[in-house]
């Protein structure tokens, strides 16, 4: 990776580590506009993209108890290293960051999570994530190699 490249994924997750973690139910998003038949709620400032190239969108079905920590022993700090933003269709989820910090998303929440955490399913949950192509590829290519060991 050229400096440049670099200095700039730096800059992002040191802007996303500013802004930790982050959850919102739905009802605490701001109104923006309503009008008969339609609700647009808008909450800015939801994490930086800046310095990711593509970005995949992913759809999870989890069952309660799953655990990714072995799953992500050998990837840096033992954690997922990708970012996503996300929303949870139904279920609820925890995560623990590398400091030990943890936060839970429950059904019609938005969330962010930074690089360098592990999930926890405490309900079946289903999740719609937005995550850095790259990096979430070769975290899920990592678990890929994990579960046929």
């Amino acid at each position: 990776m050229d400096a440049a490249i670099a200095l700039k994924k730096a800059s992002c997750y040191s802007q996303q580590l500013n802004l930790h973690k982050m959850k919102i139910a739905k009802e605490n998003i701001e109104v923006k506009m309503e009008i008969p038949g339609a609700v647009i709620r808008q909450r800015t400032e939801f994490g930086d993209a800046t310095g990711y190239g593509k970005i995949s969108c992913e759809f999870f079905s989890l069952s309660a108890g799953v655990d990714t920590t072995p799953l992500f022993i050998g990837l840096e700090g033992d954690l997922c290293q990708s970012p996503h933003w996300g929303y949870v269709i139904s279920g609820q989820i925890t995560t623990t960051d590398s400091e030990g910090i943890q936060e839970t998303v429950n059904t019609d929440d938005l969330f962010f999570w930074p690089a360098g955490h592990n999930v926890k399913v405490n309900e079946d949950a289903e999740i719609i994530m937005f995550s850095p192509q790259h990096e979430h590829s070769t975290v899920i290519n990592h678990m890929i190699g994990k579960t046929k060991n």
